[in-house]
């Protein structure tokens, strides 16, 4: 598995993914309910999305978005965001995969690749992160990495109220993949752009 910021070719081809789908009819695994649009306003989001996230990019406030490739085959997309990154040390991360992609243990190996980078390679301190409760396989992702409860959060969705675990994994608690599974490259010169 490679995680790597995709070029516009690539970023298509992501978007294309989405557009077929992201989780099944009738769920909604994210508070900004993009998934319930029509497939190619979909992804047109996704590519909106990237290329708003990379344009309005500060030293202090970012967000990494990534492409997950398997092979040289696209099946969704990574992010890795922080604000107040110099002070806090905290990020938080996002995902999705192409629902073909599901139950195959990517999205586990995914977020533990974007940990690595975030714990080893920038400094955090702690990632967090945000689960409907009822959304079974993010919240076995999380415990899998050994995130803990540390809340929950209330918000508005569709007229409805919904309740999220909020999680967190202290740098204390992160157990690192052995060095050969985990190969980081061109970081060194990114870092000033990370705050790190």
């Amino acid at each position: 598995m490679e995680l790597r910021v995709p070029n516009d070719v690539e970023l298509s081809e992501l978007a294309q993914i989405a557009a077929n789908g992201v989780h099944e009819p009738g769920e909604q695994p994210f508070l900004t309910p993009w998934t319930d649009l029509p497939p190619r306003e979909r992804a047109l989001h996704v590519m909106q999305q990237h290329w708003s996230r990379r344009g309005a990019w500060r030293e202090d406030e970012w967000a990494l978005e990534m492409g997950v490739f398997r092979g040289y085959q696209p099946v969704g997309m990574v992010t890795l965001k922080a604000r107040n990154f110099s002070v806090l040390r905290e990020v938080k991360t996002e995902s999705w995969l192409g629902l073909e992609f599901h139950k195959q243990g990517i999205g586990t190996e995914a977020r533990a690749a974007l940990l690595s980078l975030a714990f080893e390679g920038l400094g955090a301190v702690a990632a967090v992160t945000e689960v409907f409760q009822d959304k079974v396989g993010s919240q076995g992702v999380s415990r899998r990495l050994r995130y803990v409860h540390d809340g929950i959060s209330r918000d508005v969705l569709a007229g409805r109220i919904v309740v999220s675990d909020r999680l967190r994994l202290d740098v204390a608690d992160w157990v690192p993949s052995d060095a050969d599974d985990v190969i980081v490259t061109g970081l060194a010169k990114s870092l000033p752009f990370f705050s790190a």
